[in-house]
């Protein structure tokens, strides 16, 4: 079973935390790589600046949520706050991904995720998402979201909202692959809005801060729009799609795991819930867990005495079982939750989601 999780272990190499003269000459050789990388993407980029790479344009109303890092922002909670929040106003909105982690002929843990929290709104996944959101369209949305879309300029888009995690929020100010960034801060001239997701988890002077250094990534008078919101647990939930209120977990002995982008998050966020945190393992994004894997989940739940185990919904999705030995297993389920800024977020989405509805914008 890995303890040392793919993400954590490139994350502290990129950050400088991992010392040595191993570490030092990775980074060099990673630094090396990185100028390629910047010289496509600055390339592309300009090319579709220039309109000398075409953008196709879907049938229906685009609004694109993304990130300029890899690994987790929360982007998710984001995408499905949009979702519920076209359908509040009557609109037929669908999901539209690239299918990322996905074998064959399966959803993505995002997709099986997205099932469970929005099982009205239809998911799309296709890596061309172009296609993809034709074929929402034709299958009777109104609007799409398109997940994880920032950098998939070949979709035009109405809408470019992009998520930074105010826990991690520049990619350790470097392009990948020496760093976590997928493209310059400067991209972010591209967006009208920015949301700061788990914004509560850091101090008004760090928000400040972050604020700043991104507008000043952008020309100045043309920023975008700020909002700062958090991910509020909101239930428990078992695979068997059983809810518990989260004070199931008060003084309670909970061991915890997690294969997301951030298991550092969400770590933090089991311990602010009232439970007494036993032990926590975290595993790469996107981990696929083998019976071994579940089965030595349950031996070691069972070692700290654990009352019950939880995970994220992301997680769970893919073990898909309400027990780990003779533990309970549950998931704490996420919700986004707008702290300020709603207001220049209306404004933006109001005219596009007149046009889907087919009135003036």
């Amino acid at each position: 079973m890995p303890l040392l999780p793919d993400a954590d272990a490139f994350k502290r190499l990129a950050d400088g935390s991992a010392r040595g003269l191993g570490p030092c000459l990775a980074r060099a050789a990673l630094a090396g790589m990185s100028a390629p990388y910047a010289m496509v993407i600055a390339v592309r980029n300009a090319a579709y600046d220039r309109g000398l790479l075409p953008a196709a344009h879907a049938p229906v109303p685009v609004i694109s949520v993304g990130n300029l890092t890899l690994g987790g922002t929360g982007k998710t909670p984001l995408v499905a706050w949009l979702a519920r929040m076209l359908a509040a106003r009557g609109l037929r909105p669908a999901i539209v991904s690239r299918g990322y982690g996905a074998a064959r002929g399966q959803c993505s843990d995002e997709a099986a995720e997205l099932a469970v929290l929005l099982p009205a709104v239809p998911h799309v996944a296709n890596r061309d998402r172009v296609a993809g959101a034709c074929t929402a369209a034709a299958a009777g949305a109104q609007i799409v979201v398109l997940d994880d879309g920032f950098q998939h300029r070949r979709l035009a888009r109405d809408l470019d909202i992009v998520a930074v995690d105010a826990t991690d929020p520049f990619g350790c100010d470097r392009l990948f692959p020496r760093g976590l960034l997928r493209e310059p801060l400067a991209g972010l001239r591209r967006a009208q809005a920015v949301v700061l997701t788990r914004a509560a988890a850091v101090d008004a002077d760090r928000r400040a801060t972050i604020r700043r250094r991104l507008q000043q990534a952008c020309r100045a008078g043309s920023e975008p729009a700020w909002i700062e919101a958090t991910h509020q647990p909101v239930q428990l939930r078992s695979a068997a799609g059983n809810t518990q209120p989260l004070s199931t977990l008060q003084a309670k002995r909970v061991a915890a795991f997690a294969g997301i982008g951030n298991p550092a998050a969400f770590r933090a966020a089991v311990a602010a819930l009232g439970a007494e945190l036993v032990g926590f393992r975290p595993f790469p994004d996107h981990h696929a867990y083998s019976s071994g894997d579940l089965a030595e989940l349950g031996d070691w739940a069972a070692a700290l005495r654990a009352d019950l185990v939880v995970t994220t919904l992301k997680d769970l999705v893919r073990i898909r079982t309400d027990r780990l030995g003779d533990r309970p297993l549950f998931a704490v389920e996420i919700a986004l939750e707008i702290l300020s800024g709603a207001d220049s977020l209306e404004t933006l989405l109001a005219p596009v989601a007149a046009r889907a509805a087919g009135r003036p914008a």
